[in-house]
């Protein structure tokens, strides 16, 4: 745990796991995990600023992890997630609201709700989930989601190689405000897979009388 709290950490970590270590980061990171994976990410653009990684391979490796993470999320959406999140809304009342107006935005205006929610930490990886439960198509995800990772992904990792020094003074940052918006993800996660759960398991017989 102190590993994940210390940027200097996250940097001896990806340098000892190398591509692997940041796929695993980022992928989790997208299925809502609470992995500070904007760290992660900038963290590897300041290891191949110092040769340690090759910089093209960081690109492809974080944006192929982002595109598969949210893909995931995508079909947990499609297999059962508008039931999940139905469900969810009857339950809690407070909760319908919100629930009809994701809905209707993301039926009206899906592409931009998938490409949009990449660049807000704790709301990327309810893009996919929500996409598959609207009924979105998946080669219309696909495309916006690829868009999305790409820039915001490209984005973070220049920004990791372009720091140079100041790299850890801006993980500090980075992290401390990312950390809490990660553990609410990972809070609405959780509750989203009990409702899931509950939903899948078979009624119990009642006794007869």
């Amino acid at each position: 745990m102190h590993a994940l709290s210390d940027p200097a950490h996250i940097a001896d970590i990806l340098a000892t796991w190398g591509y692997l270590g940041i796929f695993v980061a980022v992928f989790v990171g997208n299925l809502g995990v609470p992995v500070p994976e904007e760290t992660v990410m900038l963290a590897a653009g300041f290891l191949a600023a110092q040769a340690l990684l090759d910089l093209r391979l960081v690109y492809v490796v974080v944006i192929l992890s982002a595109v598969v993470g949210d893909c995931c999320g995508y079909l947990i959406g499609r297999t059962g997630g508008q039931r999940i999140l139905e469900r969810l809304a009857t339950t809690f009342p407070f909760m319908r609201t919100r629930y009809d107006r994701l809905q209707l935005f993301f039926q009206t205006h899906g592409s931009k709700a998938v490409f949009m929610a990449r660049f807000i930490t704790g709301v990327r990886f309810m893009a996919g989930p929500m996409a598959g439960a609207c009924g979105m198509p998946f080669l219309q995800f696909l495309g916006w989601n690829v868009l999305g990772a790409m820039v915001w992904c490209s984005l973070v990792v220049t920004v990791g190689y372009l720091v140079g020094d100041e790299l850890y003074p801006a993980l500090a940052m980075a992290h401390q405000i990312s950390r809490w918006l990660g553990v609410a993800g990972f809070v609405v996660l959780v509750a989203i897979l009990i409702f899931w759960w509950r939903e899948r398991r078979p009624a119990l017989p009642r006794p007869q009388p």
